[in-house]
């Protein structure tokens, strides 16, 4: 059984699912703007529910929605937002996203802040047999899909923010575009000064402006965290 993640305000309880709470999920939660004030906020692929919950904390939003694919990863995202002090914000559906967002788009509905965490490519599932990561890929939620879905269901003045790996960030880039998504701020993430860039945390609105660029190094030594680090995730980690 995998111990519980306690953050400082609210528990995750991972043991159901096989996407444990990573630095990836909690970057983009604190990274992502909440500035315009979001009144509808939707997560795909929740795992653990940690960016919903985060979001939550940051922000007003009177509706957060998270759509999982999962049985298992839809049981314990609602499990832990029933115990959090926001359940009534808080609603997970058992779908998938390309499912979810046709609906959505039925019902003439929007968000105004969709984040995505895609669980298809964290480190666990990537491995070296190349076939075996583009099934595992193509077949839960392509770049396309998602892309596709996101720009049916954000409102036009919404932004939608995405972790991909650094490897990925220009191809993800060029496919928005052809979505009419347009890159307005992006943060890449080294993990030490000596380390190759290893994510991009990329944000994106149907309104073209000046590119906002960041970067972001997570610890100059094993556990010794920049203070770059230390400030976007204190709210959260215990020990920050």
């Amino acid at each position: 059984m995998s111990k519980k993640f306690q953050f400082k305000e609210f528990t995750i309880h991972q043991e159901k699912t096989a996407m444990k709470v990573g630095t990836d999920g909690v970057l983009l939660g604190a990274w992502c703007s909440v500035d315009g004030f979001p009144d509808t906020i939707l997560d795909i692929g929740s795992g653990t529910g940690v960016i919903s919950l985060m979001l939550a904390q940051r922000s007003d939003a009177m509706t957060i929605d998270a759509v999982e694919l999962d049985e298992n990863a839809y049981e314990q995202t609602v499990e832990n937002f029933e115990q959090s002090d926001w359940g009534d914000r808080l609603y997970c559906y058992n779908s998938s996203f390309q499912e979810f967002a046709v609906e959505i788009a039925e019902e003439e509905e929007a968000y105004d802040l969709i984040v995505s965490n895609p669980p298809f490519y964290t480190d666990d599932f990537e491995t070296d047999d190349s076939a075996r990561n583009k099934a595992r890929f193509t077949s839960s939620l392509s770049f396309e899909e998602l892309l596709v879905g996101v720009t049916k269901i954000l409102s036009k003045n919404g932004s939608f923010a995405v972790v991909v790996p650094f490897k990925e960030e220009q191809n993800f880039v060029d496919l928005a575009n052809q979505q009419q998504l347009f890159l307005n701020s992006v943060c890449r993430v080294q993990g030490n000064p000596s380390s190759e860039i290893k994510r991009s945390l990329l944000a994106f609105s149907f309104i073209q402006t000046e590119i906002k660029e960041e970067h972001l190094v997570i610890e100059t030594s094993r556990h010794n965290y920049t203070d770059e680090y230390i400030n976007l995730t204190k709210d959260f980690y215990i020990k920050m």
